[in-house]
């Protein structure tokens, strides 16, 4: 069981590897997506929406919500800078577990946002905005590690995305190709079989994240912590043993 699960962020990838990974942070990402709406009221992975509700906010005067709008966005930003941070600097260092880096980094930023979560109902104006820029930041954190590790074949949070590209090869796989001599319509099954799987995992995770969030509370963001520690635990003790021999 382990054996599979620690191949997730090595190194050498295949494109199953990439799917296999990019289903977990799907799940992840979809339970963070919802039950972070349950706790601050605001979906954090849609920065489409994010960015239109600057541009609403500002037509209207609501200066400080605009405000609040782009911090969030500059987070999603900065999540996706940091991981293209740690993961050149993982490989510039040859770690192993230079793929793991920002998940590392997203398993403690969940558990501060569990933190965070519980002391929203103490001191609701200082905690609940810090609380969306966190959420935002895990999302653009998460959304770059599959989308640098897949060389932007797979995403995580966009799931606008990938319904499009699932719309588009149903609508290959359903033409009738009538006309002899010419090439055909085909769809790609593989894709479709990526974007349908993406999609459920996201689904899926969203409805553990909202049932977690309601019946739980905050602490339901242990058990995606430790799952995302688990995805890198051994290629990072592999790498802590490397360092302490030389």
């Amino acid at each position: 069981m382990f054996k599979p699960i620690r191949n997730f962020t090595s190194l050498q990838r295949s494109p199953q590897t990439d799917l296999k990974l990019g289903s977990v942070l799907a799940f992840v990402a979809g339970a963070a997506n919802a039950g972070g709406f349950l706790a601050v009221g605001q979906y954090t992975s849609h920065m489409t929406g994010m960015v239109s509700s600057v541009a609403d906010h500002l037509v209207l005067g609501h200066f400080s919500l605009a405000l609040a709008g782009v911090g969030a966005v500059l987070a999603f930003l900065s999540g996706a800078m940091t991981t293209a941070w740690l993961v050149n600097w993982g490989m510039r260092h040859e770690l192993r577990s230079a793929y793991g880096l920002p998940l590392i980094l997203e398993a403690a930023a969940l558990l501060v946002f569990g933190l965070f979560g519980a002391a929203i109902g103490f001191m609701t104006p200082v905690f609940l905005p810090l609380t969306v820029v966190l959420l935002c930041f895990i999302m653009g954190l998460q959304n770059a590690v599959i989308t640098k590790i897949s060389r932007a074949v797979i995403r995580t949070t966009h799931v606008t995305g990938l319904i499009t590209d699932l719309g588009i090869e149903l609508g290959k796989l359903l033409y009738v190709n009538r006309l002899t001599g010419s090439q055909p319509v085909l769809a790609d099954r593989q894709r479709l079989r990526v974007h349908s799987q993406l999609i459920a995992c996201f689904f899926v995770g969203g409805l553990a994240g909202a049932l977690g969030f309601k019946y739980v509370g905050f602490v339901s963001t242990v058990p995606l912590a430790l799952l995302l520690l688990l995805l890198v635990m051994r290629p990072a003790l592999d790498d802590w043993r490397r360092l302490r021999a030389t």
